[in-house]
């Protein structure tokens, strides 16, 4: 919509750019320019607040870098576009323009009623690039997913790596394919029917590469977050920094989402807060393009104040990531209460996220050992709190990043899928997960300085030795072949496979359950009124919070004629579940069980129609 603030501006073939650089830091600033075998220094003109500027100065083709001062060693654009020798290198100058989009009849996928795919590109094929993963798109149409969601990708010092040590936040890992690879696989998605989000950090920069401070202010003096500095978002220069890279991704790379991380992370003032800020972009080029644009937040604070309407006095965001209905589910499947699982052991912990979204509303948080978030006003729809059974952090993040599929048994993550996938708020899924993946996602990194790649595997084993963890299962994540399980075995679904009858069986449930999703309007309902849950604590298997679980969804549990769906799970031992009361007695139908051996009875006088589940089984039925 209009040109970057910083770095190069925008053009279209190869006509001569201007670039600007905020270094408030430095007297005077020099434009390192090769071009064509030639290497030349020119001077920018200095601008009032800290600019410094060069009409008509870069073309594409050309390497370039910033001289501060009097230093001679050039450093990369902090706007750069791309890095082809790595973020301590030369910058490049990337035309946008040159790339002949054929997604012009492209109208976008809103998050209501979608099912997102969460992916991480180095380990999602064997190949670790965006066209490889472009091979794979046709099994995600397939699948059934509506959005794909894809882990951080801008600039990090190494060849691999989660994505979160990023630093060189407005480029496309070159190890991926660059920004040219990035438009392919998103012009590929949009023709799929597929849209695109994009995990993106604003809340630190990795430890290696980062030469931001060297220019200027970006980070708050003498505050921290987990990670490392904070970013100074209440600077007026770093906050358009900020904003420029959202444009970009929604301008440039023609992406339908954001999934923001660690929100919580960003500080700024409630009433001025960039979050707000992001909305307010994101709003203006939804209206410009003409289709629906998404901003997802993780947040670990549970206040509403996220998702509400800046109507209302929120900050407007899409949806946010709901991470108790993920322990929630966790817990009532596993049975593990560890560290921040123990508060949902609690036999209504499953009932309130199913019903309210959020179980810490106001109410006391054992791991934090204070009173923690605020309750979701009923007139939110219920979509905008994304949820799954698994993600990136909730495996990668345990000691030996094990999946749940390599403790669990098919029934029980087949009860999972169906808790995940029929719930009133937006699900997600992780690569693999569709198939009970048996390959680990364990924590990995490629650092090439030796002090700072001892100092992540120390920190990362002391970190989980403290939490009581063994601590001989805790892999290196400097170690290559760390990354290399972690990736994706495809032939495990392979029918010529050994061992694959299992994996099929998942991945049939999955997309049977994600087509129900679709069919079913009851099951994207997104009115809090139209979801509410009922459960039995267990009584023979102490090991699991619950024996069974209904949830209820439809417009039935306000209005006599209204649809009405029930939800049913049995845990570790069989359970007869009565079903809610339909209009004049009717026999409920049977739209989806896990197992066989799933029985409905009608209702009878004085009695209502019941299911009766094995061990580990979930069904689907219609009521009315």
């Amino acid at each position: 919509m209009t040109a970057a603030r910083h770095g190069v501006a925008d053009g279209a073939g190869a006509r001569d750019r201007a670039v600007r650089v905020w270094a408030p830091r430095a007297s005077a600033v020099r434009l390192h320019r090769e071009r064509d075998g030639l290497i030349e220094s020119l001077a920018m003109d200095a601008q009032p607040g800290g600019w410094f500027a060069l009409e008509r100065a870069l073309r594409v083709g050309d390497r370039y870098g910033f001289l501060l001062d009097d230093d001679e060693h050039p450093l990369p654009d902090p706007a750069s576009r791309r890095q082809p020798d790595g973020v301590h290198g030369l910058s490049a100058v990337d035309d946008p323009a040159a790339y002949d989009w054929r997604d012009q009849h492209w109208t976008g996928r809103q998050l209501a009623g979608s099912v997102l795919y969460e992916l991480h590109l180095g380990t999602f094929t064997p190949e670790g690039t965006l066209d490889a993963a472009i091979r794979r798109l046709d099994h995600l149409v397939d699948l059934g997913v509506d959005l794909v969601e894809l882990l951080p990708v801008n600039g990090f010092n190494g060849t691999h790596n989660w994505g979160y040590d990023g630093v060189a936040w407005y480029t496309v890992h070159e190890g991926y394919g660059g920004p040219a690879a990035y438009r392919r696989f998103v012009d590929a998605c949009h023709a799929r029917g597929l849209g695109v989000v994009q995990d993106v950090v604003y809340n630190h920069l990795g430890p290696s590469g980062n030469y931001l401070p060297r220019f200027g202010p970006y980070l708050r003096d003498g505050s921290a977050n987990t990670w490392g500095d904070s970013v100074a978002v209440d600077t007026p220069e770093v906050r358009r920094f900020i904003l420029d890279n959202l444009a970009m991704w929604f301008d440039d790379f023609h992406v339908d989402g954001l999934r923001l991380d660690a929100v919580h992370a960003l500080v700024d003032e409630p009433d001025d807060h960039i979050l707000e800020a992001m909305a307010v972009e994101t709003d203006a080029r939804s209206a410009h393009l003409r289709r629906p644009l998404s901003l997802i937040a993780e947040s670990d604070m549970n206040d509403p104040r996220l998702i509400l309407p800046r109507e209302a006095g929120g900050y407007g965001l899409t949806a946010q990531w709901s991470d108790d209905h993920h322990h929630a589910m966790h817990v009532a499947v596993s049975g593990e209460t560890a560290g921040y699982y123990a508060d949902f052991a609690a036999s209504d912990a499953l009932v309130k996220t199913s019903s309210r979204g959020f179980f810490h509303d106001g109410t006391y948080s054992s791991f934090r050992e204070r009173d923690h978030g605020a309750p979701i006003p009923a007139e939110v729809p219920f979509w905008r709190l994304v949820t799954c059974a698994q993600n990136h952090d909730q495996i990668g993040n345990r000691a030996a990043g094990d999946r749940l599929s390599q403790t669990l048994t098919d029934d029980q993550l087949a009860v999972l899928a169906v808790l995940n996938l029929t719930s009133a708020s937006t699900p997600m899924l992780f690569m693999g997960e569709e198939w009970g993946a048996q390959t680990p996602w364990q924590f990995f990194t490629s650092h090439p300085e030796p002090e700072l790649g001892r100092a992540t595997a120390e920190g990362r084993l002391a970190e989980f030795v403290k939490m009581g963890w063994d601590e001989s299962v805790v892999p290196n994540p400097q170690d290559p072949e760390t990354f290399t399980r972690s990736r994706l075995d495809w032939a495990e679904i392979d029918p010529d496979h050994e061992g694959t009858a299992r994996h099929r069986r998942l991945l049939t449930l999955h997309r049977e359950l994600i087509a129900l999703r679709r069919a079913v309007p009851e099951l994207t309902d997104p009115r809090f009124a139209h979801a509410a849950s009922a459960s039995g604590p267990a009584t023979a298997a102490a090991d699991y919070p619950l024996a069974w679980f209904r949830l209820d969804r439809g417009a039935g549990l306000t209005a006599a004629a209204g649809g009405l769906v029930s939800v049913c799970v049995a845990y570790a031992e069989p359970a007869t579940i009565a079903l809610p009361d339909g209009p004049g007695n009717a026999s409920p139908r049977l739209l989806h069980a896990t197992t066989a051996d799933a029985r409905l009875a009608p209702p009878a006088e004085g009695s209502p129609a019941t299911v009766t589940l094995a061990p580990w089984s979930a069904a689907v039925v219609r009521v009315q």
